[in-house]
């Protein structure tokens, strides 16, 4: 039992790790091209920073999803065996 615990643990740390990175990779590379696309045509500038901040939020909430599914694998395992 105590090493099925372990993997869960290490399984919480996996899917909340890789989906910082995910995420963080995610944003780097849509501020990037944000700040491209503004220097290409300023004139859009107001009108790509409002789809640039909803699609960050978007992004952010895939990332709590992810958290939101190891904490319920952490603190209410479904898998674990009923005593």
């Amino acid at each position: 039992m105590e090493n099925v615990l372990g993997l869960v643990a290490l399984a919480c740390g996996l899917i909340v790790g890789l989906g910082a990175v995910g995420a963080s990779l995610g944003i780097a590379l849509m501020g990037g091209k944000y700040l491209e696309s503004s220097a290409r045509q300023p004139e859009l500038m107001n009108e790509l920073q409002t789809k640039m901040f909803i699609l960050a939020g978007l992004i952010d909430a895939a990332f709590l999803i992810g958290v939101a599914i190891a904490l319920l694998f952490a603190f209410a395992n479904p898998f674990q065996l009923a005593a």
